[in-house]
């Protein structure tokens, strides 16, 4: 049937629903790319329907997790490119949810703009889409909300949420942590998703060139650099996960190592990392510089390098790395697990 809503006085007033419909209409073929064996309902309907695939499990657990994109969207507007946010939005949940051992199933983002472009939000649905296909899930819903007055018409927010699910006795389980465990680290893309408030204050990208290409990074812009997706790491961990007994995971996301590592350990057990392991972006050495800031703050504020920590026994080392490395992961040892209550200990 035709779709014939339409309502001249609501347009008046800034929201043009028809423009909606058309953006739902350009962003169906990648919302298609995304569909997965559970899928049960289109898009369009009042809710996104998902019939999950619980073989072999016997005591199945949903786990969720939801995020935005941050100011790191301020780098889109300057930009004008607005295709790669919508995977940091699915990275920021999805990488969160395998931090306990499950798998994502589904996705739904919700985008809240000034002006409704059609164009402009297929291409953050398209980055979304690339999101949920790097990581397996199905993009099953979303709401985009025309909310002229309160954003500016060229800016936007974008948010979403994620259900993953994994068996019970899979959970990971960080009471099994013993005093020299170690912790593997995962490169991150970039800065990803987190600290662009610092980061934005520290480069003024509001007000300087940002395309132009910088020695210090490898003659890429800063723009480019910092508009780096964040990295999901979805498919590698799973792998992982099937062969490899796995102690505990940290998503390294705002509060860098410090407050993200001890979320994952328990209680009398603290983090050493060898910081000459550490491989540290060139970004991050920028930053400190141009920002003059100090060591500790940098390691208390971003990922440095390290996108995520996985801790698992000294004798399993080898057979991870191996694995994660098949998996497309250059993943190396940072340090290990000690007793004590520091949280963290860089040395």
């Amino acid at each position: 049937m035709k779709n014939i809503s339409e309502s001249k006085s609501y347009k008046d007033a800034g929201v043009d629903i028809t423009a909606g419909y058309r953006a739902v209409e350009l962003m169906k073929s990648h919302i298609a790319a995304t569909k997965t064996p559970g899928v049960f309902s289109g898009i369009g309907g009042f809710g996104g329907l998902f019939k999950p695939d619980l073989t072999g499990m016997t005591e199945p657990v949903l786990v969720s997790g939801t995020d935005g994109v941050g100011t790191k969207l301020k780098l889109a507007f300057i930009l004008d490119k607005h295709d790669t946010v919508g995977i940091d939005c699915v990275a920021m949940c999805v990488n969160d949810i395998i931090c306990c051992g499950a798998r994502p199933l589904f996705f739904l983002d919700y985008i809240a703009c000034g002006k409704n472009v059609p164009e402009k939000i297929a291409e953050i649905v398209k980055g979304v889409a690339d999101g949920c296909v790097q990581s397996g899930a199905a993009l099953i819903g979303g709401e985009t909300a025309e909310m002229p007055g309160f954003y500016p018409v060229d800016e936007y927010d974008l948010a979403g949420f994620a259900v993953g699910i994994v068996d019970r006795s899979k959970i990971l389980d960080n009471t099994s942590i013993e005093e020299g465990d170690v912790i593997i680290a995962l490169p991150s893309s970039g800065v990803h998703s987190n600290g662009f408030s610092l980061v934005r204050r520290v480069f003024d990208v509001e007000n300087k060139n940002i395309t132009a290409p910088v020695a210090e990074l490898g003659g890429r812009s800063l723009g480019e650099t910092l508009l780096t997706p964040t990295k999901i790491y979805v498919k590698p961990m799973v792998a992982l996960f099937d062969e490899v007994k796995v102690k505990a995971v940290s998503h390294i996301t705002g509060g860098g190592f410090y407050e993200n590592i001890p979320r994952s350990l328990p209680s009398g057990f603290s983090a050493k990392i060898e910081k000459s392991s550490v491989r540290i972006l060139p970004i991050f050495d920028l930053l400190a510089k141009e920002g003059n800031i100090p060591e500790r703050d940098m390691f208390n504020t971003f990922n440095m390098g390290v996108g995520m920590s996985i801790v698992v026994s000294k004798n399993d080392a080898d057979k991870a790395l191996q694995i994660l490395k098949a998996n497309g992961e250059d993943a190396y040892i940072i340090g290990e697990a000690v007793k004590g209550d520091a949280g963290v200990i860089i040395c």
